[in-house]
């Protein structure tokens, strides 16, 4: 029973894995595959697409160790590893508050897949604007971002926390507006990933630790494995990706995913 039940959960984190760091949704795709992926308990798959996002942390810490470790070793010395650090801080906090606060209405209310499938059509289309006008660049560093600028962004994230709108996405969009390149708002995406997605993850698991059976924990780490391999090969692509070809193909996926959801939902599925 537990060795089926890992097969049939393991297409979740596999699909959604990506999506934690590109301009997608994990929760939206973990909101469609949850029905079919072998939850009997609803509240524990709520938890499940909060938990799987250790996985994408590690990838992101393995892909970034050398930079992490000469800022952090640099940080004490080095006034622009220093302003770097206080930066991601910054545009942390809005989200750990508004996470804390909000998090039972966002878990009880908001994971619906109606409003997923809007979020990812008003999303694409965003993205779709965004990426086609004709923006003034004046950052091509993401350390060297204005501390209010990390700030604003910070605050766009908090706008993810709607399931269906992506992190990701939220945050490029917000750094491309306020005059960064694709790839500088793509790589401080990826930084301020990591202490958002940890924060999430220790706060759900806090919250959920009654949940976490013997049996859901291993759930819950095999997804964590099926989360790392595909974020690994997601992040050490998708930069080169955005830099070249923009966010089209992003946003195309979300208005179309979202549109097929909705008919699909009109139809009784």
């Amino acid at each position: 029973m537990r060795e089926n039940r890992i097969s049939r959960t393991s297409r979740a984190p596999c699909c959604a894995a990506p999506f934690l760091l590109c301009p997608r949704s994990p929760p939206c795709r973990l909101s469609f595959s949850r029905p079919s992926s072998g939850f009997d308990d609803d509240d524990f798959g709520k938890t499940f697409a909060v938990l799987i996002q250790f996985g994408a942390i590690l990838a992101l810490l393995s892909i970034y160790f050398v930079r992490i470790w000469q800022i952090a070793t640099g940080m004490f010395s080095d006034p622009a590893a220093r302003r770097f650090v206080l930066g991601v801080l910054i545009a942390f906090l809005p989200a750990a508050v508004v996470g804390a606060l909000a998090h039972d209405i966002i878990k009880s209310v908001l994971f619906n897949v109606w409003i997923v499938c809007f979020t990812l059509i008003v999303g694409g289309a965003i993205l779709q604007w965004v990426d086609r006008m004709d923006l003034e660049t004046r950052y091509h560093d993401a350390m060297k971002f204005s501390l209010p600028m990390y700030f604003v962004i910070g605050l766009a994230q908090c706008v993810s926390m709607i399931p269906g709108v992506s992190r990701s996405g939220a945050t490029i969009v917000a750094a491309m507006l306020l005059g960064a390149d694709r790839r500088s708002a793509a790589e401080f995406s990826f930084w301020l990933a990591m202490p958002t997605m940890a924060g999430a993850f220790a706060y759900d698991l806090y919250k959920s630790r009654a949940q976490m059976s013997m049996d859901n924990t291993i759930i819950v780490a095999f997804g964590f494995a099926v989360s790392f391999v595909c974020a690994w090969i997601v992040v050490k692509t998708f930069l080169d990706y955005v830099q070249r070809h923009g966010l089209g193909l992003f946003a195309w996926w979300r208005v179309i995913v979202g549109a097929l959801g909705l008919i699909a939902l009109a139809v009784g599925y």
